[in-house]
């Protein structure tokens, strides 16, 4: 099939979920589902998620349909049925979404969001839940690491579009980075497209142009007189950091000020002593010193252990693919079918049934104790509090969109209220997640009965 530019974001979906889609179709299978979205386990190291993606995800749902291209190009695809990509032409998201808020901290095996609609709508927008839902979050979290490993005296902006996987990835570390805390970002197309702050400093290929360092520096200085980092890392790192502070003087001289040196490269915790020495001999105290290179939270952590006077991170590679967790466990289930509780028993794969809420219960200082998954038909057990909430009814949105900036200030209320023990960037103390009585009865009752009928007696006679 010859390739086609602008497919809608409706085709966003695995060829299978259209081709189960004319199966319920053409079966009349047109009844109210559930399908539920969460994390089966946390990625290792991991004491915690936060849910992300989900603002984005809900504004592409609002607009959920296939264009008159997409129905001709799937009529290309010889697999469908001509009523059916009839009927198709027609759908649009029409039911409901529950889901926690942007920010919130989740843990393994609680639903993020659910969909309730008829079964074909539901089924079509799993790639695209999955998608959105997983690579956010994954973001998010490795995010909240590095903001945590830097502490609040130290700035952390995101440096990660040039090895983010596409363009897209690349918007969505940085909207996550900002989600959870950072500074900023040096994407500017993610910066002017959610409002971030945008950070730079130069490139070493700057440096390199002149003939001289000291050159470079000038020129730089010159044309952004308050407002220059310089990249002191290009030949030898010493001698760059004397480079630039024999420019920060001539800045002084002539009413300006030098904001910062970059340290890209090498141990960064003795070259940083190094710098601060020499700034502060220089009589440039004020001088910044900003950090590169390779770096995540575990650098951080460790930078900051022994002391280094380093005043700002950049993350990049690192943080922009979640090097050390690039994947997380996360699946999109069916949960309740026509008023059926249902459920999955693959090994290490088990679903839990029915629609559910969770509930969040906090000691008297605020801080979160444990939280209960319980089915949502449940009554509100005593001091829970409700995580998941209506957003969408009717395929239309319950509330006006959220802004980034709220769900920042909503993640902030959501960390300072997770124990200390569960941000431990190794060992992590898990946090306790308990299933409701009636859930696990439900589970335990729906098991049972499968198991029984794939499995029934045999009363075949003995001899």
């Amino acid at each position: 099939m010859a390739p086609r530019m602008h497919p809608s974001l409706a085709t966003f979906t695995d060829l299978y979920e259209l081709t189960m889609a004319q199966a319920y179709w053409q079966e009349g299978m047109a009844e109210t589902a559930t399908f539920s979205f969460f994390f089966r386990s946390l990625p290792p190291h991991r004491g915690y998620l936060v849910a992300a993606g989900i603002e984005p995800l809900l504004a592409e749902l609002d607009g959920f349909h296939f264009t008159e291209e997409d129905i001709a190009a799937l009529r290309q695809l010889r697999r469908f049925h001509e009523d059916f990509l009839s009927y198709l032409a027609g759908v649009r998201f029409t039911g409901s979404v529950r889901a926690v808020a942007e920010g919130t901290v989740v843990f393994a095996n609680e639903p993020l969001l659910e969909v309730t609609a008829p079964i074909l709508q539901a089924q079509l927008v799993e790639t695209l839940v999955v998608n959105r839902l997983h690579v956010y979050t994954l973001l998010a979290s490795k995010a909240a690491r590095v903001r945590w490993a830097a502490g609040p005296q130290r700035q952390v902006v995101d440096f990660g579009a040039r090895r983010c996987h596409g363009l897209e990835a690349a918007d969505m570390a940085a909207y996550s980075g900002w989600l959870v805390g950072f500074e900023g970002t040096s994407n500017v197309h993610a910066g002017l497209r959610y409002g971030i702050p945008l950070y730079g400093t130069m490139a070493h290929s700057f440096v390199t142009a002149f003939p001289h360092e000291l050159d470079a520096f000038r020129a730089y200085a010159r044309t952004f007189p308050d407002s220059t980092t310089l990249l002191v890392d290009t030949y030898d790192t010493v001698a760059g950091i004397k480079h630039a502070l024999r420019i920060a003087g001539e800045l002084q001289q002539q009413g300006h000020q030098l904001r910062g040196i970059r340290l890209d490269s090498g141990d960064l915790a003795s070259l940083s002593r190094i710098a601060r020495q020499l700034a502060d001999a220089a009589g440039f105290p004020h001088l910044q010193i900003f950090a590169s290179g390779g770096i995540d939270e575990y650098t951080i952590e460790q930078l900051v252990a022994q002391r280094a006077p380093i005043d700002a991170f950049g993350v990049g590679t690192k943080y922009g693919v979640s090097q050390d967790a690039p994947y997380g466990d996360c699946a999109y289930k069916l949960v309740s079918y026509a008023g059926r509780a249902t459920l999955k028993l693959s090994e290490h794969k088990q679903t839990l049934p029915g629609s559910k809420q969770v509930y969040r219960f906090y000691d008297p200082t605020g801080q979160m104790l444990y939280d209960q998954i319980a089915l949502a038909e449940e009554p509100p057990p005593l001091g829970g509090q409700p995580l998941l909430h209506e957003v969408i009814r009717e395929g239309r949105r319950v509330h006006p969109p959220v802004s980034l900036d709220a769900s920042r200030q909503y993640f902030r209320q959501q960390w300072a209220s997770l124990p200390e023990p569960c941000k431990d960037l190794h060992n992590p103390v898990p946090y306790d997640v308990q299933l409701s009585v009636r859930l696990h009865q439900l589970t335990k009752q729906l098991t049972e009965q499968l198991r029984a009928e794939l499995h029934p007696p045999d009363h075949t006679p003995a001899g």
